[in-house]
C-alpha cells in the first residue's frame, strides 16, 4: 500500500467550495402551547377526580336463598412420637473437659513496642501504652544509639498476646514478642 500524506490534504486545497449550511427550519409555536394546554387539562381532569366522592355500590338483591355449606372441621392430627430423647438427656448430662496444663517458660517474655532515635520519641510510645493501662519500660542498650519500649517481663506467652490485642485495638503498633535474652 502507497504512503499518504496527509498533512498536506487539508491545507491549500482551494478547489473545495465550504458548504452551505441549510437553514434551521422554523418552530410552530402554537404546537408546543397546545400540548401544554392538553397535559396541563389532563392533570386537572385526574386531580378532579380523585377529589370526587366514588358513588356507593347498589345493593345486590339475592332471589333465592343460599345453601348453607358445611363448615370444615379444625381438628388436628396428633403430634408424632419422636424417635430421640437429647431433648430430656441433654439438660442432666455433663461432659468432663481436661484442661492441658500451661507450660511455664524458664526464660520470661517480652514484647517490644518500638524502636526509636530519641528518648522524647521513645517517651511518647510509653505515653501511649500507659494510657492504655499497661505499664511499659524503655532501655537502652550499651554501645547502641535506639531506645526500645518494652513490656514485660510475662510469665506466660498468653499475657503476652492479651496485651498485644489490647494496643492493636487503641492502634499502637507493630508490638512483637520474644522470649526475653538478657
Amino acid at each position: 500500500m502507497a504512503n499518504r500524506d496527509y498533512v498536506k490534504r487539508g491545507r491549500g486545497n482551494s478547489r473545495r467550495t465550504p458548504a452551505k449550511k441549510k437553514p434551521a427550519p422554523q418552530k410552530k409555536p402554537w404546537r408546543s402551547g397546545l400540548l401544554a394546554i392538553i397535559l396541563v387539562s389532563g392533570f386537572g381532569y385526574g386531580l378532579y377526580t380523585l377529589s370526587s366522592d366514588p358513588e356507593p355500590p347498589a345493593p345486590v338483591v339475592q332471589t333465592s336463598t343460599p345453601k348453607a355449606k358445611p363448615k370444615p372441621q379444625n381438628t388436628l392430627p396428633p403430634p408424632p412420637e419422636e424417635k430421640w430423647d437429647y431433648v430430656e438427656s441433654l439438660p442432666s448430662r455433663e461432659i468432663e473437659v481436661q484442661a492441658k496444663a500451661q507450660v511455664v517458660s524458664d526464660i520470661p517474655y517480652v514484647m517490644q513496642c518500638g524502636a526509636y532515635k530519641t528518648a522524647q520519641q521513645a517517651d511518647a510510645r510509653k505515653l501511649d501504652i500507659a494510657f492504655q493501662g499497661i505499664k511499659s519500660q524503655i532501655r537502652r542498650k550499651e554501645g547502641s544509639s535506639w531506645y526500645r519500649v518494652v513490656l514485660g517481663p510475662y510469665k506466660f506467652k498468653r499475657d503476652a498476646e492479651r496485651d498485644k490485642h489490647k494496643l492493636q485495638r487503641a492502634k499502637i503498633e507493630p508490638c512483637a514478642i520474644w522470649k526475653e535474652t538478657q
